[in-house]
């Protein structure tokens, strides 16, 4: 079944997964493998580790969960969440950590009704912000956080913008 793309917004209905729940862990594993396969999520398929690990692995992590959203029980996009803390508010917090709405779905309010879902949860959890992580070519990604009121990190101007940086284990 594809996303029936029309003048009017589609109807998307938002959800928290379960991921013990079989259709769930499918439509996460679905959409991983897609965000996996384009140039922003490193072009490759989800590694078959990834696959085999990631539902139970992230059914034990303390705070970590996903939002789904669906039209006509297709599954269109997935947020992944964990909670975390402001040491400055001493408050917890969200980062969000994957956003994902399929190719077919963009530009239909899916990603904002997932945010929504998020702010709420977010909320009820007693956080004091969201966080998240954008490449800084994704300037698709960025005009849509933007509009939902997202912004670069900074405390002060004249330091600039706060740098998401890693190093592997």
């Amino acid at each position: 079944m594809e996303f029936v793309k029309s003048e009017e917004k589609a109807s998307v209905r938002v959800a928290m997964a379960d991921y013990r729940d079989s259709r769930n862990g499918a439509d996460i594993l679905a959409l991983m493998d897609e965000y996996s396969r384009h140039p922003f999520g490193g072009g490759e398929p989800l590694p078959e580790q990834c696959r085999n690990q990631l539902l139970p692995k992230l059914a034990e992590f303390p705070g970590a969960f996903t939002v789904l959203a669906y039209s006509n029980e297709k599954a269109l996009g997935l947020i992944n969440c964990f909670t975390g803390f402001s040491t400055f508010s001493c408050q917890p917090l969200i980062n969000i950590h994957d956003v994902i709405v399929s190719e077919q779905a963009r530009g239909y309010g899916v990603c904002a009704a997932m945010m929504e879902f998020v702010v709420r949860e977010a909320k009820k959890r007693g956080c004091c912000k969201l966080t998240m992580e954008v490449l800084e070519k994704n300037l698709a990604a960025k005009n849509a956080y933007r509009k939902l009121g997202f912004k670069p990190y900074t405390l002060d101007e004249e330091f600039g913008q706060a740098e998401f940086w890693q190093r592997y284990l």
